[in-house]
Parts: structure tokens; C-alpha cells; sequence
């Protein structure tokens, strides 16, 4: 991407107090930083623009503001990161000189920052609304797991698909690669604005998938083709596995 593109790139992390299977998961200690601050490391080296940290809470808030990030407070009640991430894009950059916002999620505390850095590859294309990131599936078992999201789309190049559909279930048919849906975000602004105003659709309502809104509404979303799936914290043990990746930073 373009230095002026860069420039004019907007890093927004949501981070949500209410998780029901890991309470309090912004501010668990990995390596001795809570996690949303770990995120907030990767966003910043990835340097690709401004960090700001979305959040819901006071202590997340003034924990995020001291260890030196910008945060910005949002509404407890939004039902997705995207409508947090708009909120707080509205509050941080009224004069709308952002023009890409990237969404990285805040329980991606070990994610390499080259990996958020690609999610801004398809962008090159004036034509995509929404870049995204996914990963060719090598575990049989991934394949006709629900919680894996996988990513139909059609070919742009090896390392580029157009994203066609989104499903829970094992798809394409037939032989060849299927692929890992990673949830980082890089919009437009324009798309975002847009995204954010439509109703939920049908078969996000089915699949339980709010990029198929997007879809649905004629949007293009294209997919960059990276190495690995970045370690999403959603347990306990996933916490672990976290600690233990980072005990060495």
C-alpha cells in the first residue's frame, strides 16, 4: 500500500468486558501486560497507522490509557465489534481524515503483525469494499467443524480469493482447498458507514456471520491468503496456550 494510504489508516480494537465464557478477558495477565494492551502491542508494530482501543469500561479504559495507548469509551449496549468500532471511529476522527480502519480483534494477543499488515493487500483494488484475511485448512478435522468459518470464494491469484459466501458448514464440495476465515477487517470508511446502517440479512441470521450482510447487500469483500490462523483467547485454556506463547516477550 501507498505511504498516503498508510497515513490515512485508522488501527480500531474492540474490547468487551462482558464475555461469558472468560469474564474480564480485556485485562487478563499474559506476560505480565493485560491481553488488550498485548493487542495493542501487535497493532502498533504491525505500523500501518493510529491504534485506538474501543471500549466499554472504566478500568479497561484507564488500563489501556496508562500503559500509552489512545482509547476511546463506547456504549455497553452494541451487539458487534463493527458497531463499536464505528462508534469509536466517530468520536476519534470527526473530520473523517481516516479513510481505512482496520478492525483487529481484542482477543488476538500473539497475532504477527505482518498478518494485519496483509489484511490491507486486497484494498489495492479500488473495487473491494472490505479486505479480510483467511488460511488454507490442513486439519481434517477443521473442515466439518461448525466454529471453523470457512470462506468460499473464487481464485484472484495465490494468494487472493473473492469472497463468494461464508459458511459454518463444509463448502465448497468437491476437490480442492477449502479455507479458514480469519475475523480482521480492513474497510473503507465509506463501507463501513454503509455496513453499519443495513439491517441484519437473512443468512447472517442462518449462519449466525455478520459479514454475510455485507455480501448480501452487493458489497465486495476480498480475502488475503496468509500462513497461519492467529489464537483467538476465548477459554481458559486458550488463555494458557496465550501465556505460553508470549512468556518469552
Amino acid at each position: 500500500m501507498p505511504d498516503k494510504t498508510l497515513s490515512h489508516t485508522l488501527v480500531l480494537i474492540p474490547a468487551r468486558m462482558a464475555s461469558t465464557r472468560l469474564p474480564g478477558k480485556p485485562l487478563a495477565d499474559i506476560a505480565g501486560l493485560p491481553m488488550i494492551v498485548q493487542v495493542a502491542r501487535r497493532a502498533a508494530e504491525a505500523q500501518i497507522g493510529r491504534v485506538i482501543v474501543a471500549v466499554d469500561d472504566q478500568q479497561v479504559f484507564d488500563t489501556v490509557r496508562d500503559a500509552g495507548f489512545d482509547v476511546v469509551m463506547t456504549s455497553p449496549d452494541h451487539q458487534s465489534g463493527s458497531d463499536r468500532i464505528f462508534e469509536a471511529l466517530t468520536r476519534a476522527d470527526p473530520q473523517a481524515e481516516a479513510q481505512i480502519i482496520v478492525n483487529v480483534q481484542g482477543d488476538l494477543p500473539t497475532i504477527d503483525p505482518q498478518i494485519i499488515r496483509a489484511a490491507l493487500n486486497p484494498l489495492e483494488d479500488p473495487a473491494v469494499d472490505i479486505a479480510t484475511l483467511t488460511v488454507e485448512i490442513e486439519d481434517e478435522a477443521e473442515k466439518t467443524n461448525p466454529n471453523v468459518v470457512k470462506v468460499v470464494g473464487s481464485p484472484l491469484s495465490d494468494s487472493r480469493l473473492r469472497a463468494l459466501y461464508f459458511t459454518r458448514a463444509t463448502a465448497p464440495h468437491g476437490h480442492g482447498p477449502l479455507y479458514h476465515h480469519i475475523g480482521l477487517y480492513a474497510y473503507r470508511r465509506a463501507a463501513l458507514e454503509r455496513f453499519v446502517k443495513l439491517a441484519p440479512s437473512v443468512l447472517e441470521k442462518r449462519e449466525s456471520l455478520e459479514q454475510l450482510r455485507a455480501l448480501e447487500a452487493g458489497m465486495r469483500i476480498d480475502a488475503e491468503i496468509v500462513k497461519t490462523v492467529p489464537l483467538g483467547v476465548d477459554t481458559a485454556a486458550d488463555l494458557e496456550k496465550a501465556r505460553t506463547l508470549l512468556s518469552g516477550c
